[in-house]
C-alpha cells in the first residue's frame, strides 16, 4: 500500500450476522473473548478465541472493486473494516488497539467458498495469503474485552513477527483447494 498509510487508522464499519455472509453493519458492539457480542461466530465451535475477530481494510475492498469484483463491506465476513492502516503491519503477533479493546493478530484468514459471491467468477482465492500475499483478511484474539464503535481509532501498538505458516510457506493445502 502507499506510504500515506500508517500505524493508526479508523474503524469504518463493525459487521455481524446470524450466520454466513454478508455481515451487516452496526454502530457499536461489546467485544468478549469470543468476538463481537451479536455475531454468530461468537462461539467456540466456529470462531473460538484464536479467531474471535476478522479484520479487513477498506483500501483492499476498494481496490478489488476497481478490478471488477462485486465485493463490499462485510461481504467477505470481516467483523471490523478499517481504513488508513499500513496493512503490511497486520501480521501474526502484532497487537492492535481498537477503542477500549486490545487484540493480537493470530493468523491470516483462509478464504472459503461462502464468500465466492464477492468475486468475479467466484474466484475467492483472490484474497488468499498464499496466492496473493498481503491481500488476506486477518484473525485476532481478544486480549482486553470492551466496547468498540464505528469511527474508533485503530492503532498497531506492537509489531508482529512473521510466524511459520504452512499456507504461506508452501507446505500446506494448495491454492486450488480453496478456489
Amino acid at each position: 500500500m502507499t506510504s500515506a498509510l500508517a500505524a493508526i487508522g479508523t474503524v469504518v464499519s463493525l459487521n455481524v450476522s446470524r450466520g454466513g455472509v454478508p455481515k451487516n453493519p452496526l454502530n457499536d458492539s461489546m467485544v468478549t473473548l469470543l468476538g463481537l457480542e451479536t455475531d454468530a461466530h461468537n462461539y467456540r465451535g466456529h470462531g473460538g478465541p484464536e479467531r474471535a475477530i476478522c479484520i479487513y481494510p477498506l483500501e483492499h475492498i476498494q481496490a478489488l472493486q476497481q478490478e471488477g469484483h462485486p465485493i463490499g463491506i462485510g461481504t467477505t465476513g470481516e467483523n471490523v473494516t478499517v481504513e488508513g492502516l499500513d496493512w503490511n503491519r497486520m501480521i501474526p503477533g502484532a497487537q492492535v488497539k481498537i477503542g477500549e479493546i486490545q487484540l493480537e493478530i493470530t493468523s491470516y484468514t483462509r478464504p472459503c467458498k461462502t464468500i465466492r459471491e464477492s468475486f468475479t467468477g467466484g474466484r475467492f482465492g483472490r484474497i488468499s495469503q498464499k496466492a496473493h500475499p498481503g491481500w488476506s483478511r486477518v484473525y485476532a484474539r481478544v486480549l482486553t474485552e470492551g466496547r468498540i464503535h464505528s469511527g474508533d481509532p485503530v492503532e498497531v501498538t506492537s509489531s508482529g513477527t512473521p510466524l511459520f505458516d504452512p499456507i504461506t510457506s508452501g507446505n500446506g493445502p494448495t491454492f486450488e483447494q480453496y478456489r
